[in-house]
């Protein structure tokens, strides 16, 4: 309990008490603490980050890879291009890679001549990310 100077007030910032004030060693202490759930939890985010987009690499991929079915079977021919995709309406716009932040960096896998739907055409026959980093699973994300 605070006891009352001459004003009539307690005086709570009393310099004589020595449990009003925190020590260098126990500031020292909380510091270290913190520092340590930092390092903790640094790693944990980068990994949620990468994570987050493999995810959007994979549904890029499906979404672009659907397309491009969708637009061989309608149009009886494949695209000759992603942009064709967008001109015909399946898209909205060419998705960005994730992993190259780009648009453009789309790795374009094009039809065999004899294997085409429309020979005299070939076109897209599949779409892989264009980066040459590898993945959380081991392989290449111009692999998947």
């Amino acid at each position: 309990m605070e006891l009352p100077t001459r004003s009539g007030r307690a005086n709570l910032a009393s310099s004589d008490d020595p449990r009003r004030a925190f020590t260098l060693i126990e500031m020292m202490i909380v510091m270290a603490i913190i520092v340590i759930l930092i390092a903790v939890a640094v790693p944990f985010y980068q990994k949620a980050i990468i994570r987050a987009k493999e995810s959007v690499l994979h549904n890029n991929l499906f979404a672009l890879r659907s397309a491009i079915d969708e637009y061989s079977f309608d149009k009886q021919k494949a695209p000759q291009s992603l942009q064709d995709l967008v001109t015909a309406g399946y898209l909205h716009n060419v998705p960005k890679d994730p992993i190259t932040q780009s648009s453009d960096s789309w790795k374009i896998i094009m039809e065999d001549a004899g294997q085409a739907v429309s020979s005299s055409e070939p076109g897209i026959f599949d779409v892989r990310s264009g980066s040459d980093k590898i993945g959380s699973d081991g392989t290449h994300y111009s692999e998947w």
